[in-house]
Order: C-alpha cells, then structure tokens, then sequence
C-alpha cells in the first residue's frame, strides 16, 4: 500500500488493524517509511506481512536490497493511495518505476477461460481460450481532479490496454457548506499582504461555536504566525491547540494527530501536512487562510472536516487582502461546476531513471536489453530512444561524455552483460540518496537540555546571532549555538522574535482559478451582484471604476501613469504568479527592442508592472500586432529571461537526484553552498563540453515548463491578442495596482542599455 504521507501510513495502519481484528482475519499489518526503526526494518526482511504500508522511497529502498525479488514474488495486490498527489511529480515517475519492477517480479500467468485456475504452459497457441491474466492488481484512489482518466493510464503503464480499466466511482453527493469571512469595513481591508491576521476575531467567533477546527495555512511561516497571533492574544486556548506542519519532529506531528483523534484538541493550525486523506472525525470545521490558489486543494481541505458518510464538510474561506475575496467566489462557483484541475504527468524524467538504474544495480544487477523493454512500458518513458537510454547507460559506467577522468562517477561495472554496482562505499553513498523531494539543507532543532523540535533551513539559521529570539513550533526560543547541524535553544519569554521561512511557500493561481476568477469579474463589470463576496466589494470595484477601469472578458485592461520612482506600466491578464514572470520578462524584452531601457518587474497573481525610469511609448508599441503574438516566443523567452540561471536552478536538484553530488552522511550533510557549487560547476562544464546532455536538456525544459508555465503563458497570449486593449493613463495606483507595487520582492532587473548609456543617463 503506497502512500505519498508518512502521517498517513500509521493512520490506516490503525484502521487496518482494526478491521481485519474484527473480521478475525489473523494479518499482520506493518509499515516501512523513513521512520521505521532499524530493527523494524531487519525483521521484514526476515518475514513480510500480510499487508505492508510504505512511502514511493521506501519501496525504492527495497528494491535496493539484494535478493528483493524473493520479497515480493508473492505480492498479489498494490494499492497507490492519494495517487492525484503524486501524479505530476517525480515521486509519481518513482511508482511507476517501482511497478514495473513489481510486474516483471511477479510475472504474469496463463488461464484458460472458463475453467478457474487451470495453468496452462506460455507455448499454448490456441488464444481463443487463453489469455493472459496477470496475477498483480494494482489499484489507484485519487480524489477528484479534472484528468482521471490519464490519471488511471499513467498509473497502470503501457502495457495494461486503457479498454481494461476499471473506474469505480462513489455515488454519494458529499454535503458541501462553503463560506466566506467578509471582513467588517472593506473600505479599511487591507489592499495587499498574504497573512491575515486582521480577521483573526471572525475566525476565533468560528473556532468557538465548533467542535473541532483545523486552521490552514499555505506556508508554515504564516502558520507559525497564526499560531502566535493566537496564543497571543487568547491565551485561553493553551493547551488545547497545536501546530503541524511538515518541519516539525515527527514525536510531535504524531502526538498532535493522536490528540485530534482522542477529541482533546478544539483548533490546530496546519499546512499542506494535514492535507490529505487522514481521517480525523472529531474535526467539523476546516478555515483555509489566504487563497489555496487552486480549487482541488481546496476542495480536498474542506472534506478534512465532516469526514464521516453523512456528515456536512464545513469550510470557510479567509482572505488576506480584499481582491482575494473575489477568488472566495471563483471558488464557490468551479466547485458547483465541477471545474477541478488536471495533473499533468511527468515525462522523461533523466534524472529519476538513472536513479532507478544505479539502484537496480545496487541489489540484483540489472541487463540493458531487458531492463529498457521495461522502462519502456512505463508511460512516463514510453518515447525513450534506444539512443538516450544507451547514453544513461555510458552515463553510470563510464561518466559519460564529459566525466569520465573522475572515478566517483563510473558507479556501475558490467559483467558478461549484466550491471552491477561492487563497490560497498557507492551502494552505501546511493542508498542515502534514493528520493526526489529537494529541498533547502535543514538544520535540527534542538533544546539545550535535550529533546528535538524539527527543522529549519540553513539559510535562517545562518542569519541568527546567539541570544537573538525566533518562533518556531509556537514557541519563543532563544538561539544558543549551532554545532554539527544541529542548533541549540533553550525557551525565551520574549513577545517578538524572527519567524523562519522555508522555501517552496508561493504558489501560483491555478488556470482553471484563473478562469473562473476573470468571469466574475466580467459579471462586476456588467453590473451582475450574485455573489455576497461581490456586494462586499463593491467599494473597492467602484473606486477601480473610478480611478481607471473595470474590465470585461473581451477586453485588456493596461495601466500607465508616472510617480517618483519612474513610469509604471501595470498589465492585468488574472493568470497566475509565474505565467505573469514569464510575461513580465517577455514584454519588457519586447519593448527593448523599440526603445532600450532597463526595467524593474514586479507581478501578483493578478498582473504585472514594468518600472522604467524613461517614459515608454507604449501606444506606439501596442500598434504593432506582434507584441502580443505567440510567434518567435520561445526565442524571445530565451532572450528575455536569464534562462541560464533559470536552467541553473532545475539543474541543482536534477543533479541531486540523478546522484551527481552526494548529499551526505545522516549528521553530517554537505553545507548547502558547497553543494550548489558542485552542481554549478558541473552545468558549467556540461554546457561548454556536452551541451546536449540529457540532464542539462531536461534542466532548461523543466525551466520552460514548471517554472515558467510555457503552456499557459502560449493560451493566455493567444487570448489577449483576440482582446481589446484597454490603456488608461492614470493618476495613481489604483486598488488592482496597488498590491503589485507593494508586492515588488520580486522585483528583477532586465536591460538592454549599454553600461554607457546608463552612466549617461
């Protein structure tokens, strides 16, 4: 049973338990993930039990193991739980790996038809009563997303015809009450910010008339101040709230979920962490603070309460600034439409097949001729060349191209035709190694006089000085030392202190949001008040109005006007964070080749500004056809963007994954400055030497596709260019402006002035 959660796996080993007790079934049900004691381990080694629940890793670890397909020649059903999860990331390209290795150990069998269970030998011809049953079920459970279809094919692999899926489907019509909290004066709501705190009364007034409520947060830096804000300022609540979030040691994530369970808590404050399916019955609130940017997740969040047949799903929906009020509707709407968002999967992942390689090679060796045909019935894999595969091959024997003078990488040795890794300190090094999820070095928490609070990121730590306060796990903690990845703490009673941030935390609307959210603007446009959200904002609407304009879906809205800073261009496509960078970038590009100048660029996940010092003649621009044309578009990204840097960013976990750098040993990690030097040493000599190495190629498409969102950044071109471009020359920022200006962290420069030109100017 694979589970993309650890938190998971205890939660249905309990429910399991319980059932098969009751049924007296005498099952043993076990788990192996990466908490599972050494001891733990070494037993199931000795016997498998009847039902074993692990993580996409830890079955990678398994087949890590010599002799591991003695392991599961038995293994008659696999069940891929949460597989929307994983579908479209790198762990799911892992399952997919990991099935096809289970397939091929198991083996598929002969029945005739008709007659129950009589083997017949693989040379019978007569396929009018024969056919091929294979003797593995897999089963996938996703949650509702917008692709399941694809979801079932990319789970099941190419091998299994898409004519034998079977799609079971629950009949129910889940009882949904979704709300908004509107704040008092939206006249005085803030026009910018992603905390929320300000609505902390209306949320406590929610909290106090339910039983149980779980409080999301979509960063655990915004849970960690929600957490304190709370304490602070209802301290009455100690000792019957906590926190989770996934930096937080794994003794207190485990208690907090028991006491959610044994009803002893009234609120948790959480993140992604408590997203998914556990099932926590007592809870019959769920309040999502700030936009979840997507209507999946939401909706996943929302049945985190009333998680029982009958029971009502309660959610309310907190915005942090008053624009995200609108998104509060878009919501309502695409889940009474049923819009949910696909996952689209991941193809051709290098980085995670050579990992998969090295580990076949690991345990029981692996031959190339076989091993391809199995990869290739994967769907992720399905167009691998013979030619690719044959350089993944040179990659771990010989270090490819490029590497080959360096003993560290020529990992896999052959024997008559079989690949094989012998060195003990390499299959060591890699089994520490097996995993996709990257992320910033952490650093463990520690009290002074013993007992762990979790992990925070090198990057806050290095920041700290001794004595100075931070809050972490809803406490105030006083920084001691840091020793061997490890910082010290003992408790501060001081108010303030620094609050860590983690990296990953922004997410981008989603285009199916995005979509939603643009039509009911189009109703404020048009006058069309059915949505309490948009009553509520009709003051902010009217001074917009006022001010500049409201658009209509057939119509552009740009904003110009000139303040101390400069001249500001403001663009308002409603797409999403980072098809708004890719935009910017673009654009600005664009214009530069009319009139040079630098730019600064900031954007929301409602529009963009581009900041010049010049004035920019942008209705001569905008005369011209191809500004917003999808031709040329990936040579002008390339142009526009420091696509370098962008390829530079991908390559890092790229080459950790694909086993490039070593990571190091438990207690004793690599410093996260040397490992960014390693691997940008090796983009460096990839890009001068191999250019069109594999992993340096797939770096500069994950660039284009994830980080840019090229797809989407293409489909939201092609509609602006069928729209009427509305430009208005303002006074001062309006209520859509606003927001972005604040919102100018991520302010990048971008010029095509010469250094004399700008001197000179």
């Amino acid at each position: 049973w694979i589970t993309p959660l650890r938190a998971l796996t205890n939660d249905i080993k309990k429910a399991m338990q319980e059932a098969v007790d009751e049924m007296g079934i005498p099952w043993k049900i076990y788990t192996r993930t990466g908490d599972t004691s050494a001891a733990e381990k070494a037993a199931l080694k000795r016997k498998l039990p009847e039902v074993l629940l692990t993580t996409p890793e830890s079955l990678h670890l398994m087949l890590a193991q010599k002799e591991y397909p003695k392991i599961f020649k038995g293994l008659q059903v696999v069940v891929c739980d949460e597989w929307h999860e994983l579908l479209g990331t790198k762990r799911g390209v892992q399952v997919e790996l990991g099935l096809s290795k289970l397939k091929e150990v198991v083996g598929c069998e002969l029945q005739v038809v008709g007659k129950k269970d009589t083997k017949v030998p693989p040379t019978t011809h007569n396929s009018q009563l024969t056919t091929v049953v294979p003797q593995l079920r897999i089963w996938g459970i996703s949650a509702t997303i917008g692709n399941l279809e694809q979801a079932a094919e990319v789970l099941l692999g190419n091998s299994f015809p898409p004519d034998k899926i079977k799609m079971v489907r629950a009949n129910l019509e889940k009882k949904l009450d979704i709300r908004s909290v509107i704040p008092d004066n939206i006249e005085n709501y803030s026009w910018t910010g992603h905390i929320g705190v300000k609505l902390l009364p209306q949320v406590m007034a929610i909290v106090a008339k339910s039983k149980t409520t779980l409080i999301f947060c979509n960063t655990r830096s915004q849970s960690e101040i929600w957490y304190h804000a709370i304490i602070d300022n209802y301290p009455e609540y100690a000792g019957i709230m906590a926190m989770h979030h996934g930096s937080l040691d794994n003794e207190l994530r485990n208690w907090v979920e028991a006491a959610l369970h044994a009803e002893a808590l009234k609120v948790v404050v959480c993140t992604s962490s408590l997203d998914l399916g556990v099932d926590f019955r007592p809870v019959d609130t769920v309040v999502q603070v700030g936009s979840p940017k997507g209507v999946a997740r939401f909706m996943q969040r929302a049945g985190r309460s009333g998680h029982h047949p009958g029971a009502v799903s309660r959610a309310y929906f907190v915005p942090t600034h008053s624009l995200e009020l609108l998104e509060g509707a878009a919501l309502k709407q695409a889940i009474k439409q049923g819009i949910f968002e696909s996952r689209d999967p991941m193809l051709l992942t290098m980085d995670v097949l050579i990992q998969y390689m090295v580990t076949l090679a690991v345990s029981e060796g692996f031959r190339a001729d076989e091993l391809f045909a199995e990869v290739k019935s994967t769907y992720a894999f399905a167009d691998l060349s013979h030619k690719e595969f044959n350089e993944l091959l040179d990659f771990i024997t010989k270090g490819g191209k490029t590497l080959a003078q360096y003993d560290e990488f020529l990992k896999v040795e052959i024997e008559n035709g079989l690949y094989k890794v012998n060195s003990r300190r390499v299959a060591m090094r890699h089994r520490l190694s097996i995993g996709t999820i990257t992320s910033e070095l952490s650093i463990r928490v520690k009290w002074l006089s013993g007992g762990s609070l979790g992990t925070i990121e090198e990057g806050f730590v290095s920041k700290l000085k001794p004595g100075n306060t931070f809050w972490f796990a809803g406490r105030s903690l006083e920084f001691i030392k840091v020793k061997e990845m490890t910082a010290y703490v003992k408790k501060s009673n001081a108010k303030k202190g620094l609050i860590p941030s983690w990296a990953g935390g922004r997410m981008p609307l989603s285009s199916q949001l995005s979509a939603v959210f643009r039509e009911k603007l189009d109703e404020v446009a048009n006058g069309i008040e059915k949505d309490e959200e948009v009553t509520a904002l009709k003051p902010l609407f009217k001074l917009q109005q006022e001010l500049s304009h409201l658009p209509q879906s057939h119509e552009f809205l740009i904003e110009s006007f000139k303040s101390r800073e400069g001249h500001h261009l403001l663009f308002y496509p409603f797409e999403g964070r980072l098809v708004h960078e890719g935009m910017a970038s673009l654009l600005a590009y664009r214009i530069t080749k009319v009139k040079p100048s630098s730019f600064s660029i900031a954007m929301n996940d409602y529009g963009f500004e581009l900041l010049s010092d010049e004035d920019i003649p942008i209705e001569e621009i905008l005369e011209d056809a191809a500004f917003f044309s999808i031709n040329n578009l990936l040579d002008d990204i390339q142009h526009s963007l420091n696509a370098n840097e962008m390829a530079r960013r991908r390559f890092r976990d790229i080459a950790h994954i694909g086993g490039l750098v070593f990571t190091g040993y438990p207690g004793a990690q690599v410093k996260n400055k040397h490992l960014q030097a390693s691997t940008s040493l090796l983009f460096e000599v990839f890009t001068e030497y191999e250019p069109d190495n594999l992993l340096v190629r797939q770096a500069y498409n994950e660039a284009l596709s994830f980080q840019l969102e090229e797809f989407r950044l293409r489909a939201a071109l092609q509609r602006i260019e069928k729209q009427s471009i509305i430009l208005k020359n303002i006074e001062r920022p309006t209520p859509f402006a606003f927001p972005i200006m604040v919102d100018s962290l991520s302010r990048d420069k971008l010029t095509t002035e010469t250094m004399e030109e700008r001197i000179a100017r």
